[in-house]
């Protein structure tokens, strides 16, 4: 644990310096140029090779598409538990998100005109789930549940297979619970274009979503503009602002849940008002830890990227919080629900000390898909919208027409468009 001192001079740089993102290789971005372009001029071919050389497994084009038979097989291995929490996590996403769902909307401008917005589902997703240490489960309900939500009419998903060539049986599973069946087996920046680009086998989606290593995140930012993006995520955050009255185990339970995503830059940070409380939560990290699978992993994050703050009062700590911008943040103080009012750029506030961030991770409802590196100050996590599209509408007629007449020629006139202002002058021409 690194400790920052808040009367330090330096303190809000080394802060912004514990923000920032490590320092990405330089040759990420021309192995995924490199990738991009494979996809693009050889299509399926390029894909089977990218497979067998990043994920080492050898999958034919013709067995790209999880079949429905592995479909059906793999809902066989999952045990009838499992996929009844499957179920209930996919139930609380769903009825977090139709909240969120847009309605087309009418209503009169000032001229007396017709203006509103409609809402359309995107034709066809692109979903990436990834596999690697842990294969993401609640990824497909975190992301495939809003697609289907928002009435998508096709929604691809690509996840890496195993050397065997096998997809995870969970992940199946969830994707057809959802009603999804356009799997393939396709793994890292070369499933990004593969979906971007499209293939023989692979038709191209207009929008792509999911996390993923460095090498999926720098697909996605090569290929925006071409398709849409949801968000580029890094490594997973959280922060835990705690007072003298927070339980130090929940808080070194939480600190350690967070550093067991795997990536090993996970960013981890506790500010607090109490000296006192952050040697005792140093305490209970080392008891809970050797509990735990992972430990060495564990307490290797927890040494290069936990940092502690531990500042004067409430104001310093809030303050401290909204300038980093987690992705996930916790509040172990009094008044907590009050407090998170204040709270501006987390992508998720969790509330008390009963709120730790798995449940956000798991089954709360809102996506775990949530901005990282600071750009809360300007994004906020996925949601329903995202898979949707608005287009603006406008009716107008003689009458209102005429009363947007001195509106238009007074900025055609401003502009030196004339043929603009014309275009409405002659509507109103007897």
């Amino acid at each position: 644990m690194k400790v920052l001192n808040y009367k330090d001079k330096n303190f809000w740089k080394d802060i912004g310096d514990a923000c920032r993102p490590a320092a990405k290789s330089d040759e990420i971005p021309a192995i995924v140029s490199g990738v991009i372009k494979s996809i693009r001029e050889r299509g399926d071919a390029a894909l089977e090779e990218l497979t067998l050389k990043f994920d080492g497994a050898s999958v034919k084009t013709k067995d790209l598409r999880v079949s429905d038979k592995e479909i059906k097989r793999a809902e066989k291995n999952v045990p009838a538990s499992d996929k009844k929490m499957m179920r209930q996590a996919i139930a609380c996403v769903k009825e977090y998100h139709l909240h969120t769902k847009p309605k087309n909307w009418r209503a009169r401008n000032p001229h007396g005109a017709v203006v509103g917005e409609n809402f359309y589902p995107i034709r066809r997703v692109g979903i990436y789930i990834p596999g690697g240490n842990a294969p993401l489960v609640s990824t497909v309900v975190m992301t495939a549940t809003l697609a289907k939500i928002a009435g998508c009419p096709e929604i691809c998903v690509c996840t890496p297979p195993r050397k065997d060539g096998t997809v995870n049986d969970y992940i199946l599973c969830v994707l057809s619970m959802l009603g999804i069946k356009e799997i393939y087996k396709a793994g890292g920046a070369q499933a990004i274009a593969a979906m971007g680009v499209g293939t023989e086998t692979i038709p191209a989606v207009e929008k792509l979503y999911g996390p993923g290593n460095a090498f999926v995140i720098e697909a996605k930012r090569q290929l925006f503009g071409e398709v849409g993006c949801d968000l580029l995520p890094g490594p997973s955050e959280v922060l835990i602002v705690a007072d003298s009255s927070a339980n130090p185990r929940y808080i070194a339970a939480d600190l350690l849940s967070q550093a067991e995503h795997g990536s090993g830059k996970e960013k981890i940070f506790l500010v607090s008002t109490s000296a006192k409380l952050v040697e005792s939560v140093r305490g209970k990290i080392s008891e809970l830890a050797p509990t735990l699978s992972r430990a060495e992993k564990l307490l290797k994050i927890i040494s290069d990227g936990c940092y502690v703050a531990v500042v004067p009062n409430i104001k310093a700590a809030i303050e401290t919080a909204n300038y980093i911008a987690p992705e996930h943040m916790e509040l172990h103080v009094k008044d907590a629900a009050k407090l998170a009012l204040k709270i501006t750029t987390a992508g998720a506030i969790l509330v008390g000390e009963d709120t730790p961030t798995v449940l956000g991770d798991f089954t709360a409802g809102p996506s775990h898909t949530l901005p990282t590196g600071r750009t809360g100050r300007f994004s906020g996590g996925l949601q329903l919208v995202d898979f949707m599209r608005r287009s603006s509408f406008v009716k107008y007629d003689k009458k209102s027409l005429a009363k947007a007449k001195d509106v238009v020629a007074a900025f055609s006139a401003m502009e030196t468009l004339d043929a603009h202002g014309n275009s409405l002058l002659e509507r109103l021409k007897k």
